[in-house]
């Protein structure tokens, strides 16, 4: 099993050296040795400035309800006051001031316009999030286009990871399930930040979960200590950063990069099928996604099929499962009607072919949700109990990496954040981001 790796910072001082060999033995050893330790301090010296880097990353803002990527608008302010440059010119604007743009604003004329916070951040009046009305650190930078405006915060990476880390994990879970977010949420920023998602913008990602929620959730002082607490450590393979792929609850077992479609390599090898558990048993056994049902009419899945596939099958007669993954996870299922057949495969493919609304989820506690957009996982049988299909599954998400809340029972039986990330993508601590 390759060895992964974290980051821990060596802090070094540096110092001179001066003096020379007096002649005898003693003095010159003693000399050697002096020189080894300056030498020593350098390297420290050296990689400390490294590791303390802090680039930054440009991430576009979508619209309310994440459903667009361009705004009719944008209203700012600050309590501080803004600054606002475009081409030569610099505006000042007053403390509480709301200032809207418009994509034929005449500002637009001398090309992207900047916005910065005189202190503290930047307040967008014309945005929703999960927590109300959101505020930016950093700088904003806004460009026209045929349908809008694009909005792109750009910030030091580990003041995004700080707006990342409670927006994917409830804040108030472990601080070493934080930790572990926290770490997996670095190396997934770098991995990006290698090139722009959207070159049209220079934005290396989006605030959505088409990458890593950003600014949905309030900042939390647990958050900003997860992060702080693991400044620039990431996970390695081969001395390169790794995608940390992470998603809600697991059934008891994860899966690997089957799941979509991509062979098991030396490349993806760390992530591997694993058993979330313990001698006690499955770390999350007791909780709410842990298990799950859903009952669905025939005539509501066919529909369902039909419109998610694109293909007319007519009356749903059965569905097989052709193909388990690791872990258990459903590679590929075949839908059989009285028209026609349709084969589907990949986790995502399949969870959302039996997505949309129409049927309900008894989650394992007992507890009721409304169907969505997709199935909650690819973990999951099939029967067929006169006209209903009955899905019983376990788990949130896609099933690939660190299960969120695996990692919260994990640190709640004491598991540092560096086991955490150890289980999940076989790691082990020790090298840095830079």
């Amino acid at each position: 099993m390759s060895v992964l790796v974290l980051v821990f910072i060596i802090a070094g001082l540096t110092s001179n050296l001066e003096g020379g060999v007096r002649g005898n033995r003693q003095e010159k050893e003693a000399f050697d040795q002096k020189q080894e330790e300056v030498q020593t301090e350098q390297e420290n010296q050296e990689e400390e400035t490294q590791v303390v880097s802090n680039p930054n990353i440009r991430v576009l803002l979508m619209t309310n309800g994440y459903k667009n990527t361009i705004h009719p608008s944008v209203t700012v302010s600050s309590t501080a006051g803004l600054s606002i440059t475009y081409g030569e010119k610099v505006e000042e604007c007053e403390a509480g001031t709301e200032v809207t743009f418009m994509p034929d604003d005449s500002r637009f004329q001398s090309g992207n316009i900047r916005i910065q916070a005189k202190e503290g951040e930047i307040t967008v009046n014309s945005l929703k999030r999960g927590y109300g009305i959101p505020s930016y650190q950093g700088i904003l930078e806004l460009r026209t286009t045929a349908e809008g405006i694009a909005i792109i915060n750009e910030l030091p990476v580990e003041n995004y990871l700080c707006r990342v880390v409670p927006s994917e994990m409830p804040s108030g879970y472990e601080i070493e399930a934080l930790k572990a977010q926290a770490v997996c949420a670095r190396s997934y920023a770098y991995r990006q930040m290698a090139e722009y998602g959207y070159p049209e913008y220079e934005a290396h990602v989006d605030d959505s979960t088409n990458y890593q929620v950003y600014g949905n959730s309030a900042p939390a002082d647990s958050a900003d200590r997860a992060v702080q607490e693991t400044a620039g450590q990431v996970v390695r393979l081969d001395g390169e950063i790794v995608t940390t792929y992470y998603y809600s609850t697991s059934c008891g077992k994860t899966t690997s990069m089957k799941a979509w479609g991509n062979e098991e390599n030396d490349g993806n090898r760390y992530l591997q099928s694993v058993e979330v558990k313990d001698e006690n048993g499955d770390y999350e056994r007791n909780l709410p996604w842990y298990r799950w049902e859903a009952r669905i009419p025939a005539k509501t899945l066919s529909n369902l099929i039909g419109l998610n596939t694109g293909k007319d099958i007519g009356t749903l007669q059965n569905i097989n499962i052709l193909e388990n993954g690791p872990g258990g996870v459903v590679l590929t299922i075949e839908a059989v009607g009285d028209k026609g057949s349709v084969r589907v495969s990949t986790e995502n493919k399949i969870r959302r072919a039996f997505g949309g609304k129409g049927y309900t989820i008894i989650k394992h506690d007992g507890t009721q949700v409304k169907s969505s957009k997709l199935l909650p996982s690819a973990f999951f049988t099939i029967n067929k109990s006169g006209d209903t299909f009955v899905i019983q599954g376990g788990g949130f998400g896609h099933g690939i990496g660190m299960s969120q809340t695996g990692a919260n029972e994990m640190a709640k039986c004491g598991k540092s954040y560096q086991e955490i990330l150890t289980f999940f993508y076989q790691a082990s601590p020790s090298d840095n981001c830079s």
